[in-house]
């Protein structure tokens, strides 16, 4: 781990976009096209998250891809990868969620520390560059961005602002990964800042989510809220945030 600490910059380098997804929330669209491609204001989703990563110097993207994978890489093709160097980690079989696209693409993420994930169907203003700090300093295993705005399922947190269960607000259901824990609630934004020793600790395989993986570890690694609260922030996945996109996001 000391080696690995001895390659942290004060900057992202690589960035790992996820784009395999059925998008079944934004049917019948979808039905034809990869959510990925949705557009807000004409503009696609994934265009507006990779301008998003380059804004704060972000040139190296690894983006996973799945249903209708031929459609994203011929966009990227004609826009010639928006001049960034950008690598299609494909998941021919299934969309392995986050967890299994993320371990599929480890060798493109391993050597970059720390690096950055984002869901394609998030658009935010957060501040990439403020966030990095906040890692830096804390150092977790990964920084989840969180805010404290309603949603049906949550991340719950100590008052450290460190993971220690979830909770699903409609069904009750409850998973503590820290027992005692202050047990706060707070929504899971879509972006996040992973240190690469979490390859070392995936024994899952195949198709499992992020959200299985950090209960598991979070009883014996530091995984971290970042509260951004007052940044805007849509879930454009919602057909109902559409409009909500398309005011804030010309």
């Amino acid at each position: 781990m000391e080696d690995n600490k001895k390659h942290i910059t004060g900057e992202i380098k690589m960035a790992m976009i996820f784009a395999a997804g059925l998008g079944t929330r934004l049917k019948p669209w979808t039905d034809r096209h990869p959510k990925a491609l949705f557009p807000v204001n004409n503009k696609p989703l994934l265009q507006r998250n990779i301008e998003y990563l380059q804004s704060f110097g972000i040139t190296r993207m690894v983006i996973n891809v799945h249903h209708f994978a031929s459609q994203i890489v011929d966009f990227l093709e004609e826009h010639h990868y928006f001049n960034c160097d950008i690598t299609v980690s494909y998941e021919k079989e299934e969309p392995l969620e986050t967890g299994g696209g993320l371990k599929k693409a480890a060798s493109f993420l391993a050597p970059y520390n720390p690096f950055i994930a984002i869901n394609s169907d998030i658009l935010s203003n957060l501040d990439i560059s403020a966030m990095l700090q906040f890692h830096l300093q804390f150092r977790p295993l990964v920084t989840l961005a969180v805010t404290g705005r309603s949603s049906s399922r949550s991340f719950l947190f100590t008052k450290e602002n460190q993971l220690c269960g979830w909770r699903n607000h409609k069904t009750g259901e409850q998973r503590i990964a820290i027992p005692g824990s202050d047990n706060i609630p707070k929504a899971f934004s879509g972006i996040q800042i992973i240190d690469p020793a979490i390859f070392g600790l995936m024994v899952e395989e195949g198709k499992f989510s992020l959200v299985d993986l950090y209960l598991r570890l979070a009883a014996n690694q530091t995984i971290l809220g970042y509260e951004h609260s007052g940044d805007l922030l849509v879930d454009v996945g919602k057909p109902e945030s559409v409009q909500i996109a398309e005011q804030y996001f010309q």
